[in-house]
């Protein structure tokens, strides 16, 4: 589950891509904030944008695995990773195994700051057949329970700073308004089409607007174990697309290797539609919300219905 532009192809795992910086830092402190700003740190960029729209000038908020740079289950901290969890008044983790690295830094170096693992408030992450599925930033209701528990901590930690954290939260709730209309006019145009997916990274959402997996299961179970599928499962998929067996292809560009490759390419000979989905916030994304409308609009357009 890492980013495709890496130089080394492997059949089906994930690869990182690099030359970008793994570490980011937003919201400069001071202006509108009536106290001292508080010291927050997000592991992952998916959740990392939403913590800065939500702390505003209130706290700097340092994200650990920024722009694709690595993938966060592989991600190795250095010591100047673990410097910002000593330092941190709060941290948000993405959890459910996708960055155990940073739970172990929370509990070791910042063992009194409060954790929010959006997993956790998710109800577990767990997928359709029993496997996890740790990517809760594709489920609509998680993304709300993040930034309710992040306004909720923020105000414990600097009481004074409640009205202010309120008024992000509602900026915040304005903002994501058009991501949460999308989704209900593809759940009410789109619910029972179907789909197949090179990864389960989208899964969450893909429930969320009513769409049926039509997956081979064991090519679902081989992903989600980060495994080669075998060949019969991965015939089957190929069987499914070539005989358009589903509505749409749901691609995850970044994800390199043979694989995912050969399977894409038996969509688009077929004629099944290929819809691109991300991970992680793509580089020059304005924002969580304008990166996921983009994508629900690309379903919506595959689909042929408003989205």
């Amino acid at each position: 589950m890492a980013a495709g532009l890496a130089a080394t192809v492997i059949p089906f795992a994930a690869v990182a891509c690099s030359g970008q910086d793994q570490e980011s830092s937003t919201a400069q402190p001071g202006g509108d904030c009536p106290t001292q700003p508080l010291s927050v740190v997000v592991s992952v960029d998916q959740w990392g944008d939403i913590v800065s729209q939500l702390a505003g000038q209130c706290a700097t908020v340092d994200t650990v695995v920024a722009g694709s740079s690595v993938d966060p289950h592989d991600f190795e901290p250095a010591p100047k990773d673990a410097a910002l969890f000593e330092n941190a008044q709060l941290i948000v983790v993405n959890g459910g195994h996708y960055d155990e690295w940073a739970t172990k830094l929370a509990e070791g170096s910042a063992p009194d700051a409060p954790v929010i693992d959006a997993v956790q408030l998710s109800g577990g992450g767990a997928g359709a057949h029993g496997e996890e599925n740790p990517h809760v930033w594709y489920d609509p209701a998680a993304v709300t329970a993040v930034a309710d528990a992040v306004t909720t901590e923020l105000g414990k930690l600097a009481p004074e700073a409640q009205d202010y954290f309120a008024e992000r939260q509602a900026e915040f709730g304005d903002s994501l308004a058009p991501y949460h209309q999308v989704v209900g006019s593809l759940r009410a145009t789109a619910a029972g089409r179907t789909y197949a997916a090179t990864e389960g990274v989208f899964d969450d959402m893909a429930a969320a607007v009513g769409l049926v997996n039509r997956t081979p299961e064991g090519y679902r179970a081989a992903a989600a174990h980060e495994s080669d599928p075998s060949p019969a499962d991965l015939d089957a998929f190929l069987r499914l697309l070539g005989d358009r067996g589903v509505d749409v292809l749901i691609y995850n560009v970044q994800t390199e290797g043979s694989v995912p490759q050969q399977i894409r390419a038996a969509a688009e000979q077929a004629g099944v539609p290929v819809v691109e989905v991300t991970e992680s916030m793509p580089p020059g994304a304005d924002s969580f919300e304008s990166w996921q409308i983009g994508q629900l609009s690309a379903l919506g357009e595959a689909l042929g219905v408003g989205g």
